[in-house]
């Protein structure tokens, strides 16, 4: 049984350099088998640089595959979503020069999962309750929401391209 087209997500390219650019077009429409053609817009949050985003629908698992194919440029600024869908948990992925990659699992309303097995494994390597609290922000993505926040404001009412799998 296909799953083609049972998953939609959102690539948000915060921040990457004009020459860049291109190079994430080709990506994106690498992984998606369809021609992106980006709005690229100013980044006020990093002068020189621009931002895009594109809502995509494919198979489960394309979010990973997109976030692979962007990694290739280690100081771009993005993150990937994919929903929820049947039988599939959603997932975010956030990426940050210096930072790295972090990814989550998402409910249907977008709030990060946190499973069992996360919690006891905090809880018994937690010296005390600042520590834990540490230890929550690590598990919640607490210091790429940082590093990414002034991005994201920058980009409010910022156009949106719709990118569909084909094939």
């Amino acid at each position: 049984m296909s799953t083609r087209g049972s998953s939609s997500g959102v690539v948000y390219v915060h921040s990457s350099p004009s020459a860049v650019c291109p190079h994430v077009e080709w990506a994106i429409s690498g992984t998606l088998g369809e021609r992106a053609d980006l709005k690229w817009a100013a980044q006020p949050a990093a002068p020189g640089q621009l931002r895009a985003e594109c809502n995509w629908t494919g198979d489960a698992g394309t979010g990973a595959r997109l976030v692979s194919a962007l990694r290739a440029w280690p100081m771009l600024r993005f993150e990937v979503t994919e929903d929820p869908s049947p039988g599939v948990d959603g997932v975010r992925y956030c990426f940050a020069p210096v930072l790295g990659l972090w990814h989550a699992r998402t409910s249907a309303n977008g709030d990060i999962v946190v499973s069992e097995d996360q919690l006891r494994s905090l809880a018994a390597r937690s010296r005390g309750g600042e520590s834990f609290a540490h230890g929550v922000d690590e598990i919640l993505g607490a210091a790429w929401d940082d590093a990414l926040e002034p991005f994201r404001r920058a980009g409010d009412g910022a156009p949106v391209t719709w990118l569909h799998r084909v094939g």
